[in-house]
């Protein structure tokens, strides 16, 4: 084993995935908090109209920065169960073959962006004089896709090895540039929102070149990348896509849904759109700290039952769940208790700061909730489900979403109507997750049973 690798089939489960998550969590809310930058800076020195352009994009970003984040949570998976289980060859096969995918499905991602960014904001209502800012940031941001791909598949070989503490020394290293250019750009060369795309541009490409530089250099161990290695393996390929695409579209379902929801906040005046756009900056910073546990829940699943720990399998997904939990309602209620100074990051305006904490007051209570949902889905995609659990985030988040706008949004009118829409369809999602992973584990721990009586792996 590497000694940057760590074995997590072996030691007490609470104390090793706080610890495990702990990177992780530092890592993804440096990530937020470095992606808040560009709305700060831009709300503090361009403007309410250029901080509204920039926000009208963040449900695009995140829909398809979130679909190739889920693209590597397929990968995790995989790496993590080949790992526990010492299959070199299979391992090896399934690094390389991801990392040819994930570049792909960046460019795709790219070349989709570029060409249809201005028509997706106009399905977006979005605002007359915001569309022009926010087409460019778009567009700009899109090019980056690809260092995004790349960063991600790295993150997600570190995380199964049960190294987290790489990608968040290489995350600082690009985080900190990315605010110094945003700073640079807005102010000394005053390129406004075009500034700080180009910023998040350039740190992305930094963040990836880091990353893959150090799974070069770790080429003489079993996870390590080599370029003469670098080819498609057709079965390992279908391994792959099977559990990525689902678990890319499980990201991106919530944000198709939020487009509706976008939509429907795009109908009020421009200081509740503004006012939004800030708040839901905490959204990034309360779900990535809670999404830390999930990595864990689906490295530490994929790993143990790969070493046929049966024992731990379960264990893993329950004190994944409570301490998600745990930090999303500890959160939320510090949101609440401290929005308007939270909200004054973003920009100067008293009635922006008012329009945004009527979102904190009503997601504060609620983001708790969604550890239910997200920690179910990845403990099925940590035994190797990850089908089921797409579809039900279809038809409980996406569909039930959209219908909640034309009917109880279009009744009542108000954005409270709106906002409350998430709770309700992150309750009626999780039930359905629940059942289905107690189903799925069932199976699975029958089928360690019968496996338990063959010869351990090699």
């Amino acid at each position: 084993m590497a000694k940057t690798s760590t074995d997590l089939t072996e030691g007490a489960l609470g104390k090793q995935i706080f610890l495990f998550s702990l990177p992780l969590m530092i890592s993804n809310v440096l990530q937020v908090l470095f992606n808040m930058s560009d709305i700060a800076v831009v709300g503090r020195f361009a403007g309410s109209e250029a901080l509204g352009a920039v926000g009208s994009t963040t449900t695009l970003v995140t829909l398809f920065t979130g679909f190739l984040i889920g693209m590597g949570c397929g990968v995790n998976v995989l790496v993590a169960r080949y790992f526990g289980a010492h299959k070199e060859k299979d391992l090896t096969e399934t690094i390389h073959t991801s990392a040819i995918a994930c570049l792909t499905a960046g460019l795709l991602v790219l070349l989709f962006g570029v060409l249809f960014s201005h028509a997706l904001l106009s399905l977006l209502h979005t605002k007359e004089e915001l569309i022009k800012g926010a087409t460019l940031y778009l567009r700009i941001y899109f090019l980056g896709m690809p260092a995004i791909a790349l960063y991600n598949f790295g993150n997600a070989v570190f995380s199964a090895i049960g190294d987290t503490k790489k990608p968040l020394y290489f995350l600082m290293t690009a985080g900190v540039l990315n605010v110094l250019m945003n700073l640079f750009f807005v102010i000394v060369c005053n390129l406004n929102v075009a500034g700080v795309a180009m910023a998040s541009v350039i740190s992305q490409y930094i963040s990836a070149t880091l990353i893959i530089g150090a799974l070069l250099r770790s080429r003489d161990e079993i996870y390590g990348l080599r370029l003469s290695d670098l080819r498609i393996t057709g079965h390992k390929l279908k391994n792959i896509l099977s559990l990525s695409i689902p678990s890319g579209f499980q990201y991106a379902i919530f944000q198709i849904a939020n487009l509706f929801i976008q939509a429907g906040v795009n109908t009020f005046d421009a200081v509740m759109v503004e006012g939004n756009s800030a708040a839901a900056n905490a959204d990034g910073l309360v779900y990535d700290v809670m999404a830390a546990f999930y990595t864990a829940c689906s490295s530490f699943m994929g790993q143990n039952y790969g070493a046929r720990k049966k024992d731990r399998v379960l264990k893993s997904y329950l004190i994944s769940l409570a301490y998600s939990f745990g930090f999303g309602a500890v959160m939320g209620i510090l949101l609440v208790a401290f929005g308007r100074p939270f909200l004054s990051l973003f920009t100067t305006e008293n009635v922006v700061v008012e329009a945004g904490m009527r979102r904190l007051t009503i997601m504060g209570f609620s983001y708790a909730i969604s550890a239910f949902m997200d920690a179910s889905i990845a403990a099925s995609r940590g035994l190797g489900k990850s089908l089921i659990p797409t579809i039900i985030v279809i038809l409980g988040s996406c569909v039930f979403r959209v219908i909640w706008v034309y009917t109880i949004f279009a009744y009542f009118g108000t954005i409270t109507s709106l906002y409350l829409l998430y709770v309700f369809s992150w309750s009626i999602t999780a039930i359905a997750e629940m059942l289905y992973l107690a189903r799925c584990y069932r199976q699975q721990m029958r089928n360690m049973e019968f496996a338990v009586m063959s010869p351990p792996y090699k």
